[in-house]
């Protein structure tokens, strides 16, 4: 018989999200430096980024097809041989081509990860399904609260980005080793008796169709712009790495007392207020300078801080037939997202920096620029100017959710009175 030690497996999960968050962290702390050291351009790094994204929603895609078949245990065995894979291969890296697929193998590490974990913490707390996400999910922003942190003093050191890197492999054995050692319980579609063709009729209802499309531009909201807020507002402040260690370590806080708020809005309430916050923190973002960054920084973390937990968590609990799939094809589609948005924003905040440039002159030639030339100071010039302009394009999108959300919000309380009408009926 199966002895399934409930804490020991999620905190195992815990510490598997947080080699996943460091990634996200430590890579968006060395950005500049890899660009740099390997001598690439904005476009070239955002493609590098994107890969992870690429990476993350097809291991989570399929992962939510196989997870109930092969089980929890063996997709997380997976997981460890992928992450890894792609750390030895990062260290070792010689130029674009080996980050690009080592940041790949990461992120198929990652998205493995969380196509075993999400359904894991729903089976283990079917009561309190949210809760229990929000704080498994607090990991992933305190993992890039840890790993910008790491960069920031490993910088100070004069160590390398390659020892930084490193520090993920110690988080990475721990959990190998207790996912190897620990018994997993069933996934809860098969204990609860839904069929496969329950699952696949859910995710083609209309209610999960409506949050499909809304992961789509949660994700975006929250981890492009967390990804790139150091590139992006570099010449706004010179704290720019700590905007984002700020907004994650909201959102840490936020997770963790994450209990009295959703019972107190409900999931899709706590969507609409944080699609409100979000927004209102990404405009502040694009406009504000100095130290009242910092003020806009702890208004959007505030706003995306629920944003994914409880996006996953509103599924989980409305619509439970869909099972590990569901889970898998809504974070899939978030990290996905992403991925196209950070390809397509790469390119285009080059061509923001090109056109606050001197008209006919090549965005190369300032790049390699050295530094105090007037050269290099026109180019962090344009830089200042294009940086919150990408921000600004992307805040359309909370404002989009705001109304979706408000939807939302009408539409569970309607449900519910016609629940409640029909119950009383019999």
């Amino acid at each position: 018989m199966q002895n399934i030690q409930s804490n020991k497996l999620f905190w195992a999960s815990c510490l598997a999200l947080l080699v996943t968050s460091l990634s996200f962290g430590i890579r968006a702390g060395m950005m500049n430096q890899l660009g740099v050291d390997f001598q690439l351009n904005a476009t070239q790094l955002g493609t590098i980024t994107a890969t992870a994204f690429w990476g993350f929603p097809l291991a989570m895609v399929v992962g939510g097809f196989i997870v109930d078949v092969i089980g929890m245990k063996r997709l997380l065995v997976l997981a460890f041989v992928f992450h890894l894979a792609g750390i030895a291969l990062t260290i070792f890296a010689q130029g674009y081509w080996t980050l690009f697929f080592s940041t790949l193998l990461i992120g198929i590490a990652n998205g493995t990860v969380e196509a075993a974990c999400n359904p894991l913490v729903a089976t283990l707390y079917p009561k309190e399904k949210t809760t229990r996400l929000n704080y498994f999910h607090l990991w992933f922003p305190g993992g890039i609260v840890i790993g910008t942190l790491v960069v920031t003093l490993f910088v100070k050191l004069n160590l390398g980005w390659q020892l930084q890197v490193a520090t993920m492999l110690i988080p990475t054995l721990i959990y190998g080793y207790l996912f190897s050692r620990l018994d997993f319980p069933p996934t809860e579609r098969v204990s609860s008796g839904y069929s496969s063709g329950d699952m696949y009729a859910a995710v083609f209802t209309p209610l999960f169709i409506f949050m499909f499309v809304c992961m789509l531009m949660t994700a975006i909201t929250e981890l492009f712009t967390g990804q790139w807020i150091g590139l992006l507002l570099k010449n706004v402040t010179d704290n720019a790495l700590l905007l984002l260690t700020l907004t994650t370590g909201i959102m840490v806080v936020g997770r963790a007392f994450a209990k009295p708020i959703v019972k107190k809005l409900e999931p899709q309430g706590v969507l609409l207020f944080s699609a409100i916050f979000a927004a209102a923190g990404l405009y502040m973002l694009s406009t504000f300078t100095g130290s009242s960054v910092f003020f806009a920084a702890l208004i959007f973390g505030t706003g995306v801080c629920y944003f994914w937990p409880t996006m996953i968590g509103f599924v989980a609990e409305n619509i439970p037939q869909s099972g590990a799939l569901g889970l898998n094809l809504l974070g899939g589609a978030g990290m996905f997202a992403v991925s196209i948005y950070t390809m397509f924003m790469g390119g285009f905040y080059d061509g923001l920096i090109v056109k606050h440039l001197p008209a006919g002159t090549s965005l190369a030639t300032y790049a390699t620029a050295t530094e105090g030339s007037p050269e290099a100071a026109m180019l962090n010039e344009a830089k200042n100017l294009a940086g919150p302009e990408v921000l600004k394009i992307t805040v359309v999108l909370p404002v989009i959710l705001i109304v979706a959300f408000t939807f939302l919000v009408v539409y569970m309380r309607s449900r519910k009175a016609r629940q409640m009408t029909s119950a009383q009926t019999i």
